[in-house]
Formats: structure tokens, C-alpha cells, sequence
């Protein structure tokens, strides 16, 4: 596997607890994907960690994007959470994509047609909306559930953490690989998820003008 990392970063949620962003900074991570919430609209469901960590990764010059962590099993329980997700992304704007995190069991028994149209609908609400769109999920669901036509009409973000370099999504549409769940990074207390990044995400989405909301 002979790709080359652009930028380093961390995916995170309230889970990680408080996190000291510019000691992440300093150690070497140049962003983070930060959980907005989960399913559909609840006040119960916003990520409680969500405001802080995006204002702290903000102010410590970190680039930024999003993730959405579905429970959705229909086409409408998707854009539901996607219109969930644009009332978090109010006022804020992105150097990263925004993505729909697609990987529960229950999904994973869905129909790879119902998965396809369901990753479409968020995805394109979100366009709709000015996002530049993403999806991840683990490496076998790609092959399992969604469309091959997905890697190369969003960004694709893959988990894959055995050090196997994601095999169910052509090399050259894994945008994002997510490689390890048990990283140490100085700033946050415990395992943090770990990506390489190799695609030049910021200049992309500065040049069109997206992820303004």
C-alpha cells in the first residue's frame, strides 16, 4: 500500500471526555471529526461534548469536520437525521467533510439496496444544504451493503484497524482510513481513534466554498 498520509487525525465524541486540544495540536494531529449526536432529533441526543470540542479544536487551529452516528433502518429515518445534523452545524464551518456513520448491527442485516438509498438521502440532504458529504463505516459493510457507486460519489472514510489497509473499497476512493481505535495522543485521557487523511480536504472545500453553515 503505497498511499501517502496528507494529515493526521483523531475522530472523537463525549466518550473521550475533556479534551486539552492544544496539547493534541502540539502532538503532531492536524484534525479532528468531532460527533455532533446520534439518530434523530433529541436534545438527549446531541453529543454533550459537541459545542466545547468544536470550540476548543477551533481555537487551538486544528482542522474540523463531523460525524452523525445513525440508529436509521428507512430512507426517511435518514434524512430525518441528516435535518438532525444541519441544526448542529448552525453557525460553524468545516475544513473537513461531513459524514454519515453507518455501521450498526441492524443495519448490517438491511438489504445493500435499502443501505445505498438510505447513505444517499443523508448524503444529499446535507449537499443540499452546502456540505461537502461523507460516509464511513467499517471495511466489509462497503462491500456488504452499500453500492459500489458510493466510494466514488462521497467521501469515503473506512475503518479497517487489524494494520490491513481497507480491502472492499478501491485504493484510490479511501479518502480517509481509519486504523486504529486504541491510539495514546497527549491531550486526551484514554484510546482515541486514529486516521491517516489523503486527500487535501481544506483546499477542496475552500475552493468550492462548502462547509459554511
Amino acid at each position: 500500500m503505497a498511499k501517502t498520509a496528507i494529515y493526521k487525525l483523531i475522530d472523537v465524541s463525549h466518550n473521550n471526555g475533556v479534551i486539552d486540544f492544544e496539547k493534541v495540536k502540539a502532538a503532531g494531529i492536524d484534525g479532528v471529526i468531532i460527533r455532533d449526536g446520534y439518530g434523530i432529533k433529541s436534545s438527549k441526543q446531541i453529543d454533550r461534548q459537541w459545542e466545547n470540542n468544536y470550540t476548543k479544536a477551533k481555537a487551538a487551529g486544528l482542522l474540523v469536520g463531523a460525524y452523525h452516528y445513525s440508529y436509521a433502518t428507512t430512507v426517511a429515518g435518514a434524512k430525518n437525521e441528516a435535518a438532525f445534523m444541519l441544526e448542529q452545524l448552525k453557525g460553524k464551518s468545516f475544513e473537513l467533510p461531513i459524514y454519515y456513520d453507518i455501521e450498526e448491527k441492524k443495519q448490517a442485516a438491511l438489504s445493500k439496496s435499502l443501505c445505498t438509498q438510505m447513505v444517499q438521502a443523508f448524503c444529499n440532504t446535507l449537499e443540499n444544504a452546502g456540505a461537502w458529504a461523507g460516509v464511513y463505516s467499517y471495511d466489509s459493510f462497503f462491500a456488504s451493503n452499500l453500492d459500489s457507486s458510493i466510494p466514488s460519489r462521497y467521501a469515503t472514510w473506512v475503518a479497517r484497524v487489524e494494520n490491513v489497509f481497507p480491502t472492499s473499497v478501491d485504493e484510490s476512493l479511501v479518502a480517509m482510513w481509519q486504523y486504529s481505535w486504541k491510539g495514546a495522543v497527549n491531550g486526551v485521557s484514554g484510546d482515541v481513534d486514529l486516521n491517516y487523511c489523503y486527500k487535501d480536504y481544506p483546499k477542496l472545500i475552500e475552493k468550492v466554498g462548502l462547509n459554511r453553515f
